[in-house]
């Protein structure tokens, strides 16, 4: 227990830490799912852009890279970070691995997410003259809102989980926080309180995630 006070100030640094690799990983992950899920979505067999060809690509590409653990993910894009001249550990590159990962699962998310929506709306827009365009930002978004909100909420979380892996290369956070005075020098009360953390903050966030959600499916 002395351990943990003298560390509370080294720990809610890397509380802080978390929350940036999170959220930054979110909105950049968050926006190339989107662009991967909505190609997905509006090229597919009898949508609003069938294209056999583009939905074939992207979804080879998702099918390729989705499936691969985390842990194996980190090394294996080192090579492409370093060709953007981003040095391959640390912060930075846990952001760039981590969104990287994130915007192929959130894309499979948002494209099942997407379909949820009936195709009778669908038919009664483009019927009253709406175009595809218009039809898929207007129509089909908001319609899939909800499933949206808590598909992002279920990407949240397993964002955190990326977090702490990203612990190992010196990505900071409470997971190296962990790693190295918890684990390594064999404290588990540290290890402990770190856990009881990520516990508390992914209950918030997913509280908020299903409200947000009923709200947005009631309106």
């Amino acid at each position: 227990m002395d351990d943990l006070i003298r560390l509370t100030p080294l720990f809610w640094e890397a509380f802080g830490q978390t929350l940036q690799l999170v959220w930054l990983s979110l909105l950049f992950g968050g926006l190339g799912g989107l662009v991967l899920g909505g190609l997905l979505y509006a090229t597919r067999p009898g949508s609003l852009y069938p294209n056999a060809f583009v939905y074939g690509l992207v979804n080879v590409i998702v099918n390729i890279f989705r499936p691969i653990p985390f842990l194996i993910f980190l090394p294996a894009v080192q090579p492409l970070a370093r060709s953007l001249g981003i040095v391959a550990i640390g912060t930075g590159f846990a952001i760039f691995a981590i969104s990287l990962a994130a915007s192929f699962a959130i894309g499979r998310l948002v494209e099942q997410n997407l379909l949820t929506v009936s195709p009778g709306v669908i038919e009664a827009s483009r019927a009253a003259g709406a175009s595809r365009l218009r039809t898929m930002f207007q129509i089909v978004i908001p319609e899939a809102l909800g499933p949206l909100i808590l598909g992002f909420t279920f990407a949240f979380v397993a964002l955190v989980d990326m977090s702490a892996v990203a612990g190992y290369i010196g990505g900071g956070g409470t997971g190296n926080f962990a790693i190295q005075y918890g684990m390594r020098q064999f404290n588990p009360v540290v290890t402990w309180a770190a856990v009881f953390v990520i516990i508390v903050l992914v209950q918030l966030v997913q509280f908020f995630g299903n409200w947000l959600a009923r709200k947005v499916m009631r309106r």
